[in-house]
C-alpha cells in the first residue's frame, strides 16, 4: 500500500478492517541525514511554519520536523498494525544515507494514535527533520534523488493575540457529575479506578502560531516531551514507551497533589504528603501493574522498582515509576516495535482506568465527548521500530485560532469530585499559560 508522495502528498484513510490495493510509487527517493555545525540554540527556532509543526523534544534534544513527504490515517482497533505496515512498505523504498547513527537519524515517522478505536490515528512522515542528540546536530531531508527540497522561507512567529475561553463538551460543572458518577459505580465494586476527563475551548484573536505554543512550553516544563503532529500539541511528563536497539523502558505517572507555587519547602511538603497517600498509592500501583503486565510479556529481566518515587514539576507532584528491560534478540520483529509495544500498553491504568475494558466502557458512557487523540501514545519511530512514544497529556487540539483543550483525573472510592476537577483545571494551566504568553 502506498501514498502519492513529493511534493504534494495524499493522505489514505483506513476503515477498522480496509481493503487497500498496492499502487505504483516512485523508487529514486532519498533519506539524507547530514551532521550540522554544533549550536545551542533552541530547534524550535528554525521551525519555518507557523502549522504543521512536528515535535518531540525534550530538555533541548530531540526532534522537529517540517513539510509532509506522505502521511496516513487509520482507524480501529488495528490502526496502530495498519501505520506499521504502511511505514514499513514506504520506507523500504528509501534510498537512505546516514552518517550520523544517533536516534532519530535517517527517515522517521511521526504518530499520534487515536485514543478510543473509532478516534482517528494520525502518521506523517516530514520531508524535513532537523535533530539533536548527544550533542550533535543533523539534519535529515527525504525527496527525489534528482531534486532537492527548496528552501523554506522562515515566517515569522506571531502572538495569538487576546484569548477568550468557553465551556466545550463536557463543562467544569458536567465534570464533577460524571466523577461523582464514576465514584458510584467504583464502590458498587464494577471497577478499581476509571480515569475521566473534561475538555475547554480557547478562542484566540489570531491564527494560533503552533511555534509560539511550543517554544513557551518548552521553555515552562523542561524536563517534559514538548510533542507536535497533526495540531496536537502539549508538554508530557509521562513516557509510555522508548525503545533503544533492544533496551526498553516507561515512565509510570499516577497520583497527583499540587502546591501554591510557594518554593522548595511548600514542593517537598506537598511530595512528603502524596508518597503517604493511600489513596494515590493505589491508583499508582494500578497503572504500574497495566505497564509491567504488559512489557514483563516481552522482557524477561524487566526491573520493577518496588515504591514509587516524586516527580515535582512546575505546577503540580505526580508520583513516578521508571520501569526498564530488554528484549530478546531473537524476539526482535513488528510485534516488539515502539510503536507496537505502545499500542499494546494504550490505556495503560494510568489514562484509563482498571480493570482496562470495564474502565474503557465507562469512560464512553460518561463522557459525552471524543478524547479524540488526547491521552494517547504520540511520539516518532525509525524504519528499524526504534523510537519514543510518551502519552499526550497537557496538550490541546489547535485548528485555526480555535485550541481545545483536555485534561482528565484518576478515580477511586475515596476520590472528592470537587478536589478532581481542581486538578483537571490545574493540569490545563500549561496550555494556558502558553496561549497568554
Amino acid at each position: 500500500m502506498s501514498a502519492s508522495l513529493f511534493p504534494s502528498a495524499q493522505t489514505i484513510d483506513l476503515a477498522p478492517q480496509p481493503t487497500v490495493e498496492s499502487a505504483s510509487r516512485p523508487a529514486a527517493f532519498t533519506a539524507v541525514t547530514v551532521q550540522l555545525p554544533g549550536s545551542r540554540d533552541d530547534l524550535l527556532t528554525n521551525v519555518p511554519v507557523p502549522t504543521g509543526v512536528l515535535s518531540f523534544l525534550s530538555e533541548g534534544e530531540g526532534l522537529v520536523g517540517w513539510g509532509t513527504y506522505a502521511s496516513f490515517t487509520a482507524s480501529g482497533p488495528d490502526a496502530a498494525a495498519h501505520i506499521a505496515a504502511w511505514w514499513a512498505d514506504l520506507s523500504a523504498d528509501l534510498i537512505v544515507s546516514d552518517d550520523v547513527g544517533v536516534p532519530g537519524s535517517g527517515p522517521i515517522v511521526f504518530i499520534s494514535l487515536g485514543f478510543d478505536d473509532t478516534d482517528t490515528s494520525v502518521a506523517l512522515v516530514p520531508q524535513t527533520v532537523l535533530g539533536s542528540r548527544d550533542g550533535r546536530r543533523f539534519r535529515t531531508t527525504i525527496g527525489p534523488a534528482t531534486m532537492a527540497a527548496p528552501p523554506a522561507q522562515l515566517v515569522p512567529v506571531t502572538a495569538p493575540g487576546r484569548i477568550s475561553y468557553s465551556d466545550a463538551a463536557v463543562s467544569v460543572s458536567d465534570y464533577i457529575e460524571a466523577v461523582t458518577a464514576g465514584i458510584s459505580r467504583i464502590r458498587a465494586g464494577e471497577l478499581k479506578k476509571v480515569v475521566l476527563a473534561h475538555d475547554l475551548v480557547a478562542t484566540a484573536e489570531n491564527v494560533v502560531d503552533e511555534r509560539y505554543v511550543l517554544s513557551r512550553l518548552s521553555q515552562a516544563y523542561p524536563t517534559c516531551w514538548t510533542f507536535a503532529v497533526a495540531g496536537l500539541v502539549g508538554a508530557t511528563p509521562e513516557m509510555l514507551l522508548r525503545r533503544r536497539g533492544l533496551r526498553i523502558s516507561s515512565r509510570v505517572l499516577a497520583g497527583t497533589a499540587w502546591s501554591d507555587r510557594a518554593g522548595a519547602h511548600t514542593a517537598g511538603t506537598v511530595a512528603t504528603g502524596l508518597l503517604a497517600s493511600s489513596k494515590d498509592l493505589a491508583e499508582h500501583a494500578y497503572a504500574v501493574d497495566s505497564v509491567a503486565s504488559v512489557l514483563g510479556a516481552v522482557s524477561a529481566d524487566l526491573q520493577v522498582p518496588g515504591a514509587p518515587r516524586a516527580l515535582p514539576l512546575a505546577n503540580l507532584t505526580h508520583l513516578a515509576t521508571d520501569i526498564t528491560g530488554t528484549l530478546p534478540a531473537e524476539s526482535d520483529g513488528p510485534s516488539t516495535s515502539a510503536l507496537a509495544l505502545a499500542a499494546a500498553l494504550h490505556p495503560s491504568a494510568a489514562v484509563g482506568g482498571f480493570p482496562k475494558d470495564v474502565a474503557r466502557g465507562l469512560i464512553r458512557e460518561l463522557e459525552p465527548m471524543e478524547r479524540g487523540r488526547y491521552a494517547a501514545p504520540v511520539g516518532w519511530m525509525n524504519a528499524a521500530g526504534e523510537g519514543e512514544f510518551a502519552i499526550a497529556l497537557r496538550c490541546a487540539e489547535i485548528s485555526g485560532n480555535t485550541v481545545r483543550m483536555m485534561a482528565g483525573c484518576g478515580i477511586m472510592a475515596d476520590s472528592d469530585p470537587e478536589k478532581e476537577a481542581r486538578e483537571a483545571q490545574i493540569k490545563m494551566i500549561p496550555v494556558r499559560d502558553a496561549l497568554e504568553g
